[in-house]
């Protein structure tokens, strides 16, 4: 029989290992993941869990480790890189790896080193407890995620694509909230799916002259123009399965109303967060033109992030897009471009957390959700893979918005909780 986990020895161990983890500098750009996949293959040998590496360009590497029999089983995801900090706005180094008021400070504490060493002490917990396995256990550690995944997820699908054979994958993308707003209520938070990133480029060019003599050329006003009629484009709000399920699981936990008429719907589109669930968006992100001021520019450009509901095909808004400019001056570049697709609601998966997270949790509610943003399970779903954004933590708004901000971090207790539901989900939906 398998000696029970002492949590608080493991709690302390990742906690130990997550302060390392933290000091490793790995801001995107310029990345350097290889000193981070170096940091977890030490780990990972050390515990006799075999491991490989693949380098995707100098200073990118990526890390894959294997339990139990293959291919396929359960993949836990997670990315190396982090974005960058501005450090003259955080309280303490935001690589100092600090422990401090019970919580970890730094930069990936949250998205996603902390989670990271979550699904790292699984796989270590897994082995040491000699737990029989009827399917495989992958830990798979990627690069570049931060910056669109060309150096990591992306690389290897086309370089090593049996590192992305999995029955399942668990990732990042949906945290759990200690007090729903207004309802006292725990809840975990599971998404299925997420919106589809599509980046542009606008280009326009015009005859270049000197200020003091407009001449109706100006490719600035032109631009300035058609971002108008894109700031004036109205993107209609509607109910994706995902979103219908989540309305319904809030009602059913008494924790809101679905909206069932053009008003409900026009009211839960009044927060921004909600919205942005339940329509495309479209941000302006960089304007770029001109080189003095009594000069009239010959080029002006800008860069729009859009963000497509998943069953949105990318080329039907592009053509809409440029109707909407009414411009054959105005051209549009495509930067990056993904393809939708979803993972089911109802799976082994979301049963086997439903349960581990009402044992452990009382009175916790489980609720899907459509990450506004994109991870690199995005990949995997178009392979037809089951990929689930899941981060196993109860976090409070104010931990919540420290994502991508400033003082990051993580609570201890919440490590704890993560390692808990983690390894038990693990464990049943992988053991013998």
């Amino acid at each position: 029989m398998t000696a029970p986990i002492d949590w608080n020895a493991a709690t302390n161990e990742a906690v130990s290992i997550l302060r390392e983890y933290l000091r490793i500098d790995t801001s995107n750009p310029p990345g350097n993941e290889e000193r981070a996949v170096d940091f977890l293959g030490s780990i990972l040998a050390a515990e006799g869990v075999p491991f490989e590496t693949a380098e995707s360009a100098p200073g990118r590497s990526n890390l894959i480790a294997r339990l139990g029999p293959g291919p396929g089983g359960v993949c836990l995801l997670n990315h190396t890189d982090v974005v960058p900090v501005e450090s003259q706005f955080w309280d303490g180094d935001p690589f100092g790896g600090e422990l401090r008021d019970g919580f970890l400070w730094g930069r990936g504490a949250l998205d996603m080193k902390g989670m990271g060493i979550i699904e790292l002490m699984t796989i270590i917990l897994l082995k040491r407890h000699e737990v029989p396995l009827r399917r495989a256990v992958t830990f798979l550690a990627v690069a570049d995620e931060e910056a669109g995944s060309e150096f990591g997820a992306a690389w290897l699908e086309r370089n090593r694509p049996e590192w992305l054979e999995a029955d399942l994958v668990i990732n990042e993308g949906a945290y759990g909230l200690v007090d729903f707003p207004g309802a006292g209520t725990p809840v975990f938070s599971f998404a299925p799916g997420e919106k589809v990133p599509l980046w542009l480029r606008l280009v326009t060019r015009g005859r270049p002259g000197h200020g003091s003599v407009p001449h109706g050329d100006n490719c600035a006003e032109r631009l300035v123009q058609a971002l108008g009629r894109i700031a004036a484009w109205q993107q209609g709000a509607r109910v994706t399965p995902i979103m219908q399920a989540q309305f319904d699981a809030l009602a059913a936990a008494g924790l809101g109303a679905a909206p069932h008429d053009a008003s409900g719907l026009a009211t839960a589109a009044a927060s921004p967060a909600t919205r942005a669930r339940l329509s495309n968006t479209i941000s302006l992100t960089t304007i770029s033109t001109g080189v003095k001021v009594n000069v009239i520019p010959a080029e002006a450009s800008a860069t729009l992030d859009c963000r497509l509901l998943p069953d949105v095909d990318p080329d039907e808004f592009l053509a809409g897009l440029g109707t909407v400019i009414g411009d054959e001056r105005v051209e549009i570049e495509v930067i990056s471009r993904y393809q939708g697709a979803g993972s089911p609601l109802d799976s082994e998966f979301t049963r086997v957390v439903a349960a581990v997270c009402s044992e452990l949790v009382e009175g916790v509610r489980l609720i899907p959700e459509l990450t506004p943003g994109f991870t690199d399970s995005r990949i995997f779903r178009v392979r037809g893979v089951p990929a689930y954004g899941f981060v196993p933590c109860l976090l409070p708004p104010e931990d919540l918005a420290t994502i991508h901000g400033h003082n990051e971090r993580i609570g201890v207790e919440n490590i704890r909780l993560g390692l808990q539901v983690m390894y038990e989900v693990v464990r049943r939906l992988c053991s013998a």
